[in-house]
């Protein structure tokens, strides 16, 4: 029996989807299950039970003793929320007791952290756990996140084993229902099938000309590859990274995505809404030599072979993983 929390959201629904791949079908989903668009996400899969959030830790306290593995993906990841206590009931307290159970019912643990955890890169962005404690995230999201990570790190009892994973900008399949959320890929499609164009936001900062803000973006195909890495690895237990390891431009992106449709690029820009202007990152790159140091050797997509795949294969149809 395993676990997957957000189970109906973008990255769990691929997680259960590699998992069934995997011949894994007794999968428990824990989720709100209150958004149709998100059912989507989980048509077809295999899973053994779903259970609502509220209700999982009674359901677990339960059924523990049938449970293999707990994939914690499941939060509240509204970047332009500002509601401390959202963050602070799913993101964090929630998180808390998900630790404690594995630990009081050996359960071993993966759970989501994000690179929003780094701000603006200050101190760079290697999964080094001893400067944690000194980062400082740009929004409410980054901050319950990084809190958690800092929490975990400083508890006497843990599972035994256990991984936090920063995603950087993960795309892909699954993610029709997020709206202002979805990946720059995801609105860059829609925007080219809409008008023919598409928009990028203007560069305030005086180091980068427009389009030529850079971001690791990661594929979700290989984000699920980590986890089920860990699922089986089960040693070396800490924060990882988890981005492609190569910062890419927008320009780069927007191409790409113009070049899987088959069509030529038309970029304009427009200004960087205000609201997240000055919380905005120019610059990411994850160092994934902590996640290769402990075995992972898997190749991560390019930019250029994640996008022909999300679009030629998913968007234009409009398929689900």
């Amino acid at each position: 029996m395993i676990i997957v929390t957000g189970a109906a959201g973008f990255i769990g629904s691929c997680l259960i989807s590699k998992l069934n791949q995997e011949n894994f079908n007794f999968i428990i989903a824990v989720d709100d299950f209150s958004s149709p668009e998100k059912e989507r996400n989980l048509a077809g899969k295999r899973i053994q039970e779903r259970v609502h959030r509220e209700d999982f830790f009674g359901w677990l306290d339960q059924n523990y003793h049938e449970v293999e593995f707990l994939f914690h993906i499941g939060a509240r990841t509204d970047t332009t929320e500002f509601d401390w206590q959202v963050f602070e009931h799913l993101n964090l307290n929630y998180s808390k007791r998900i630790w404690q159970k594995c630990i009081d019912y050996q359960i071993p643990l993966v759970y989501a952290s994000s690179a929003a955890t780094y701000g603006l890169g200050e101190l760079g962005y290697d999964d080094n756990e001893s400067i944690i404690p000194q980062l400082k995230p740009l929004n409410p999201y980054g901050e319950s996140k990084n809190e958690f990570d800092i929490w975990a790190l400083e508890q006497e009892r843990k599972p035994f084993f256990w991984a936090g994973l920063k995603f950087f900008n993960v795309y892909g399949p699954n993610e029709y229902h997020k709206a202002r959320m979805a990946s720059v890929i995801f609105h860059a499609y829609n925007q080219i099938c809409q008008t023919g164009q598409m928009r990028l936001f203007r560069s305030h900062h005086p180091d980068f000309q427009d389009g030529e803000q850079m971001r690791d973006f990661v594929y979700v195909k290989d984000v699920i590859d980590v986890c089920t890495f860990l699922m089986h690895h089960r040693r070396n237990s800490g924060i990882y990274n988890l981005g492609s390891g190569k910062a890419r431009t927008f320009l780069d992106l927007a191409n790409n995505t113009f070049r899987a449709m088959d069509r030529e690029s038309h970029i304009t820009f427009v200004d960087t809404p205000a609201d997240i202007r000055d919380k905005y990152q120019y610059y990411t790159q994850a160092n994934m030599g902590k996640l290769r140091s402990i075995g992972y050797t898997k190749h991560f997509c390019t930019l250029e072979e994640g996008i022909t795949d999300y679009v030629q294969n998913y968007l234009l149809p409009g398929r689900y993983l």
